[in-house]
């Protein structure tokens, strides 16, 4: 296979400068699933779902950040838990010349969108295994979520001042 090249023939050069926020790995890094009855049903199945999800992240080496997407699920049918599943799904990016924000805009969303579909894999698999119906989380827009956390932010410091 041949280099890239430019419109010159040439090798293209890479800008040592130029931002990056480029994925290394994705690994899971912590995962509970809970049945406390198991699969056993009084009554009809129809599941009243909790979610909750949460974003962390930090340097773990020279230009490269770990980012932990935290999925926390609990399910309930009437007034049991049919059960839980938290799952810590984690990534190594490869971070070098972002300014701040747009460094937590990548973490609060860029990050989480490439993590969630293999946390939401995971899930459905721990469920079905569990014994469950299959259990599909929807698609998630990370980049509305952060848009909106800002918004809450500014209108909180807005009522502070």
């Amino acid at each position: 296979m041949s280099e890239p090249t430019g419109a010159d023939g040439a090798a293209p050069t890479i800008d040592p400068n130029a931002p990056e926020f480029s994925l290394q790995s994705v690994y899971l890094k912590d995962v509970s699933f809970e049945a406390p009855r198991g699969p056993r049903l009084d009554s009809e199945w129809n599941p009243q779902v909790s979610l909750e999800l949460n974003t962390g992240a930090e340097q773990v080496g020279e230009n490269l950040h770990e980012v932990v997407l935290t999925i926390s699920l609990t399910v309930k049918n009437g007034e049991q838990t049919a059960f839980l599943v938290e799952v810590k799904q984690a990534g190594l990016f490869g971070v070098r010349n972002l300014p701040e924000e747009d460094y937590r805009r990548a973490v609060a969303s860029l990050a989480p969108g490439v993590l969630f579909p293999y946390a939401r894999s995971v899930i459905a698999s721990l469920v079905t295994q569990g014994g469950f119906p299959q259990m599909l989380l929807p698609p998630m827009n990370f980049e509305a979520m952060y848009l909106q956390s800002m918004l809450q932010a500014q209108q909180q410091a807005t009522l502070n001042s």
